[in-house]
């Protein structure tokens, strides 16, 4: 990996995937804390209406995309605030209309060829130093914005009711979390992609939920687990000529699995 870092795409690369593990593990932590795993799934499908609206219009990228994607949230958000039993079904279908608008706009969008396939997986070889910038003061921001709310967040993401009592406005932080992880999301997509978003997401902090003994433990393990999984995914990719966005994946991936089988394996100790 040291002799790849002689590339300056490779440096910019590294230094994109980095700061996407502390983006994605401290609002992953969130996410997954506070079960909502779907509904960010959701919104990161749905910013394809975003980006098809930004280029059929001739928008900038971040403002039709960013706005389309917090509004998706918000819908979300209310729904699943106000109707659990059918939170489901609505983000499931913001999640597919949102998806395909974004494609027949991209389609019909005159004289423009964009390659889907690269908001999926992204281009994490090409990023350049402006998006670096963008994601770094977005990482400090979120990391600044944990820290200060970090109790509240704490009483919101284990027990709501507790919350309330304490004062704190659990709906007021609820949408706001939601509008930041629309954000993150969207800023996120543009270098690494959609899916690969989500897997920065989601499975770092469920291997880490298990070991971490607080919500910043488990912010802190989930950013350096995200790190490694990075790391390793474009060493993998460099090695071997792979995509690096789905080497990223598949080392998590396979991270992912081996939690679960030491997890059964304990259980399985356990009973005997």
């Amino acid at each position: 990996m040291i002799e790849a870092l002689q590339f300056e795409f490779m440096r910019n690369a590294l230094t994109a995937g980095l700061l996407a593990s502390v983006i994605c593990g401290i609002m992953g932590t969130l996410v997954v804390v506070n079960r909502i795993v779907f509904l960010s799934g959701g919104i990161a499908h749905a910013a394809y209406g975003g980006i098809g609206l930004s280029l059929f219009f001739g928008w900038p990228y971040l403002l039709g995309t960013v706005g389309f994607s917090l509004a998706s949230g918000i819908v979300m958000a209310a729904v699943s605030m106000k109707a659990r039993h059918r939170a489901d079904t609505v983000i499931g279908v913001i999640w597919a209309v949102g998806m395909a608008l974004g494609i027949i706009l991209i389609d019909l969008s005159p004289g423009y060829n964009v390659d889907l396939m690269s908001y999926l997986f992204g281009s994490i070889l090409t990023v350049p130093k402006t998006d670096l910038l963008i994601m770094l003061v977005m990482g400090v921001l979120m990391a600044l914005l944990a820290a200060y709310y970090y109790k509240d967040l704490l009483a919101l993401s284990y027990d709501e009711e507790f919350a309330r009592i304490r004062g704190v406005p659990v709906k007021a932080l609820y949408f706001g979390l939601i509008g930041i992880l629309a954000v993150a999301i969207v800023m996120v997509i543009q270098v690494v992609g959609l899916i690969l978003v989500i897997a920065l997401l989601t499975i770092p902090p469920f291997i880490v939920e298990k070991y971490a003994k607080s919500l910043l433990q488990m912010m802190l393990g989930s950013s350096l687990l995200g790190a490694l999984f990075t790391v390793a995914g474009l060493w993998l990719s460099y090695r071997f000529d792979l995509t690096s966005g789905a080497a990223i994946i598949l080392v998590s991936g396979t991270f992912f699995f081996i939690s679960l089988l030491i997890d059964r394996t304990r259980i399985l100790a356990k009973v005997r």
